[in-house]
């Protein structure tokens, strides 16, 4: 009888690189700090409390699904702020406070906690609150109405309202200018197109994100609305304005990229970002919602799992009773 034992063992992790969670959380806040910081000196306190209070309410919620579910605390990993900021960057700056504690409630819990936690969640956190709130209450995400009140010295019209309700003439007076450096209304955090693109170009660089996905993701936009422009100038506005307004910028480097819901092959990353730009341009021009880069992304996040399983072939011969 043979009595030989096979030991199967792997090297220790002797090696690490000094990355961490909480790095990479940090960074990711510095670098929508310049989006976050126009959009606060554009509307005032208004905008500071709504970003506060979300990222506050985020990690209280954090904590108490912690101590409920009896896991390490995990909010100095500084995932959940992360999350409430994201989430505040894509609010107006009237948003009700009552708003911001169900959002950050439904990101938290529903969208992240009671899938494992971080690395578990299939979805998006902030785009899943995003998209209920959308559901359940349309007109608080309705730009016009939400910053009526507001005179800061540019047209205050939501630019992807003015295109869908009164057609490409109208958003004519949009330069490339104004979309870049914020001269719109929006999301707290998702106007200042410059300071996105230099917050993901710096995300990029660190390698903190992947660009594979925020490239095809922009690529995707570019191409499809191009199509649509050429097929008919008069009825849909050019590349340049979908790339600029609404959430793609920060959908490009923020959004799309997140860790546990985007692809890790090469192949599927780069379908996964140019279907959520495809479907971006598809929902806001034929759809019936004003954006579609919040229910594009969230949809891809469910072809997560089938995208990532297309890897190429191996090369070799196969051999029988190797």
């Amino acid at each position: 009888m043979d009595n030989r034992k096979l030991f199967v063992s792997s090297h220790a992790p002797y090696w690490h690189n000094g990355s961490s969670i909480a790095i990479k959380s940090y960074n990711i806040m510095l670098a929508a700090l310049p989006a976050v910081a126009l959009g606060i000196y554009q509307y005032g306190m208004p905008a500071l409390g709504v970003v506060a209070f979300s990222i506050s309410c985020a990690m209280i919620w954090e904590l108490i699904m912690n101590l409920v579910m009896r896991r390490p605390v995990s909010i100095g990993d500084g995932n959940a702020a992360v999350i409430g900021l994201m989430f505040a960057m894509l609010l107006p700056a009237a948003t009700p406070w009552w708003v911001v504690f169900i959002g950050t409630f439904l990101a938290i819990v529903v969208g992240k906690q009671i899938f494992g936690g971080i690395g578990c969640n299939p979805l998006n956190p902030a785009l899943v609150a995003i998209a209920m709130i959308f559901l359940s209450w349309k007109g608080i995400l309705e730009f016009n109405e939400a910053l009526l009140n507001y005179e800061l010295g540019f047209p205050m019209t939501y630019p992807l309202a003015t295109l869908k309700y009164l057609g490409v003439e109208a958003v004519s007076e949009y330069g490339v200018s104004d979309l870049l450096m914020g001269c719109h209304t929006g999301g707290i955090g998702a106007t200042f197109g410059l300071g996105l693109i230099l917050g993901g170009i710096y995300l990029i660089l660190r390698g903190l994100i992947r660009w594979e996905i925020a490239i095809s993701f922009l690529a995707g936009v570019f191409i499809t609305a191009l199509l649509f422009n050429m097929a008919n100038p008069e009825a849909y506005a050019g590349p340049v304005f979908h790339l600029l307004t609404g959430y793609t910028l920060i959908g490009a480097f923020f959004l799309a990229t997140e860790d546990s819901s985007s692809p890790v092959n090469f192949i599927p990353m780069l379908l996964y970002g140019a279907l959520a730009g495809l479907l971006t341009v598809l929902i806001r021009n034929i759809g019936a919602m004003v954006d579609g880069v919040v229910f594009a992304i969230l949809m891809l996040n469910l072809a997560n799992p089938l995208l990532d399983k297309i890897r190429p072939k191996a090369i070799g011969k196969e051999m029988e009773n190797a």
